[in-house]
């Protein structure tokens, strides 16, 4: 467990806007928790039991909701197993504790500022919820000792992040925050998971420096590598950064359900879940409490449906995750989609999807993912053309949406939340938030002069 004292920062303030439409990554539910409590539980596995989450004042109360549902779930554990030395074989419970970033224009060096007062001087563990491993990463920082300690990855093509510079025996010299591809000081790409052993001097670093940049907590960072020896702990395993709105999908990969064999016997069923016998679902599924799957409907996974969901009759389903509460309406079919919480389809195609929760699609309607070239799909962030290094890649939306019927999206577009989008138009670019969109068409009526011929049955 790490030394007495220890206090870890999880940093859930931001609101990106290279993830937009996409308006708190922290609350994306994945299998029925939101992304942020899986960081909570890595956490308190390794014994960290001090914890603070830094929000804004947008999610203040869902970050308060997770300290409660973590609270309740720790209490749910049985006590932990004595050691032979007498301690604690397993964490105990965590105390979480909330704190607002009021600027969140200052990014990562504002929230650690803002939690000045709670992190007392004492050693600090900074996350980022931008970042997602495995839970062995925090095993290499459960006993740190007085050098400064970054989680790093090594990479073979450019990650528009931070990269470190380190010496043979891994003390780092240097960190460039994006240096553009090609100009990469090495292969190594910073991961935020920071151990800082002296907080005081980062606190003072971080007041002392100014850029014109994103940049301040690296920029801070640079200056204390001159006083404080800080060592790069090199990690080798699965690393999910959550930058652009197409990396929930990989995200949504590595939680989908796996299986060593499938088929029916690779099928996890909760409470009151109903499937009718002409039904196909083949694992790995997990089926939520609550869920239905109607006549001839085919469930091909690895897939998670979650609670009260419907899968109607003929509707095909494959490499998708399911919210709560929604209809995969008749005829439907959804394809390596992450879809959100009270979505309904009616005869539609979803591929390679991000949607919010509360959207509906109108009979129809359908996401083009594919681009006629086959090319990279490029998504417009800020003005600038992203290239996704996917081939395929459907919409990505906000939540409450209603899109009438046999309306085409094209591959790589962004719908806002709180919109509504007409019937029977292409949408080929970006959707602001709070948009009512239509189409305009024109009808020519004339006299028929053809013979309209009679058909036999047979």
């Amino acid at each position: 467990m790490p030394k007495k004292g220890f206090k870890a920062l999880l940093l859930a303030a931001g609101r990106s806007t290279r993830m937009a439409p996409i308006d708190d990554k922290n609350a994306l539910r994945l299998l029925g928790k939101p992304l942020i409590q899986y960081q909570l539980e890595a956490l308190t596995k390794v014994g960290y039991t001090d914890i603070a989450l830094v929000g804004g004042k947008h999610n203040l109360d869902f970050l308060r909701e997770v300290a409660h549902e973590n609270k309740k779930a720790t209490a749910r554990r049985p006590p932990p197993r004595r050691g032979k030395q007498g301690g604690a074989s397993k964490a105990g419970q965590a105390r979480i504790t909330i704190i607002e970033q009021k600027k969140l224009q200052d990014g990562m060096a504002g929230a650690i500022l803002a939690a000045e007062q709670w992190i007392a001087g004492k050693p600090i563990l900074v996350l980022s919820g931008n970042d997602l491993v495995q839970d062995k990463a925090f095993n290499k920082f459960k006993r740190p000792g007085k050098d400064g300690l970054l989680l790093a990855k090594k990479v073979s093509t450019y990650f528009p992040g931070g990269y470190l510079t380190i010496t043979q025996d891994g003390t780092i010299t240097k960190i460039v925050e994006k240096p553009g591809a090609g100009k990469e000081p090495s292969d190594l790409v910073n991961i935020v998971v920071h151990y800082h052993p002296d907080s005081a001097a980062l606190i003072q670093s971080l007041k002392n420096t100014k850029s014109k940049y994103d940049d301040v907590y690296e920029a801070a960072l640079q200056r204390l590598f001159a006083a404080i020896s800080y060592r790069a702990v090199v990690y080798d395993a699965s690393w999910l950064p959550v930058k652009y709105p197409w990396h929930v999908l990989d995200v949504m990969e590595k939680f989908l359900p796996t299986s060593p064999s499938r088929g029916s016997h690779a099928i996890k069923k909760g409470r009151g879940v109903k499937i009718a016998k002409s039904a196909i679902v083949n694992g790995p599924v997990i089926l939520d409490d609550g869920v239905r799957i109607l006549d001839n409907a085919v469930v091909q996974g690895p897939v998670y449906i979650g609670k009260n969901s419907l899968v109607a009759t003929g509707a095909l389903i494959r490499g998708s995750h399911i919210g709560d509460n929604c209809v995969i309406g008749f005829g439907s079919e959804v394809a390596r989609s992450f879809i959100g919480d009270n979505v309904w389809t009616h005869t539609n195609y979803i591929g390679d999807s991000i949607i919010g929760n509360n959207v509906s699609f109108g009979a129809g309607t359908v996401t083009g993912n594919l681009r006629l070239d086959e090319g990279n799909i490029l998504v417009d962030i800020k003005g600038e053309a992203v290239d996704t290094g996917r081939t395929k890649l459907g919409i990505v939306t906000g939540n409450n949406i209603r899109v009438g019927i046999n309306t085409s999206f094209m591959p790589g577009k962004k719908i806002g939340s709180d919109s509504m989008i007409g019937a029977g138009i292409v949408v080929a670019q970006d959707i602001p938030d709070g948009s009512f969109v239509y189409g305009k068409s024109e009808l020519v009526i004339k006299k028929n002069t053809a013979k309209i011929p009679k058909r036999d049955v047979l």
